[in-house]
């Protein structure tokens, strides 16, 4: 497959920038390199968003992206107000396409994750919301889709290098009786697929899209799962 024109990857500056403001976490340092974010980090994902996201609807069409304000790209500004660390701005770039009407955050989809020397790449939903969850612990005790998702899981989890996220909860809900095999998934907030690895040379030319597309197609059916249950297509 050939590489996406309109993307020529990430430049090398991209990582160094990141990798500078882990040192310098303050807003005068940063406000000196308004600038140098703009073009080392924010043109670049920009331009990745467009492409993976036009190459992720060959997985799923419904997947959602926009490299506009508020849309795929996550703010760098934290939100300290309720947090012990003060810090003012996060030290990665994450990307995200999802799918779904209603907010991308209650939304399944792919995730994308700079922060060096890590590169991380995810697929499902970080944290259920309330009515989610509880329409997700009624699939998982079904007979029919609690065992396919554990099938599905599991498939996802030998795969070397990738992990099935999520779990938070030290027992499982009362009320429930699921297949023995998807049990463990009760234990969920959040179900997600993900992979973590070193920045790859990929990184910084257009192969990096067959690279994420290679890994996004493993985490394909979690995705597909979750959209399902999101759009009423399971009978529970």
């Amino acid at each position: 497959m050939q590489p996406t024109s309109s993307f020529s990857g990430f430049p090398k500056r991209t990582v160094s920038f990141l990798r500078r403001l882990a040192k310098n976490n303050d807003r005068e340092w940063f406000a000196a390199r308004k600038a140098e974010y703009e073009a080392a980090v924010m043109e670049p994902a920009r331009a990745f968003v467009t492409a993976m996201g036009e190459r992720l609807r060959r997985l799923s069409p419904g997947i959602r992206f926009s490299p506009g304000a508020n849309g795929s790209i996550f703010r760098i500004y934290r939100d300290t107000r309720f947090s012990p660390d003060k810090t003012p701005y996060k030290t990665n770039l994450g990307i995200y396409f999802w799918e779904g009407i209603g907010p991308r955050l209650e939304s399944s989809g792919f995730y994308f994750h700079i922060e060096p020397p890590v590169l991380l790449l995810g697929g499902g939903m970080y944290v259920f919301s309330k009515p989610f969850l509880a329409r997700y612990r009624r699939a998982v005790a079904d007979a029919e889709y609690g065992p396919e998702l554990a099938a599905i899981a599991g498939r996802i989890a030998r795969r070397p290098g990738f992990t099935i996220n999520g779990s938070a909860y030290q027992r499982v809900p009362p009320g429930y009786e699921p297949a023995p095999e998807a049990a463990p998934l009760l234990l969920h907030g959040g179900l997600y697929a993900g992979w973590e690895g070193r920045i790859p040379a990929e990184l910084h030319s257009p192969a990096l899209i067959d690279y994420c597309f290679e890994k996004f197609k493993v985490m394909k059916p979690l995705h597909e799962w979750l959209v399902s249950l999101a759009q009423g297509k399971f009978k529970i």
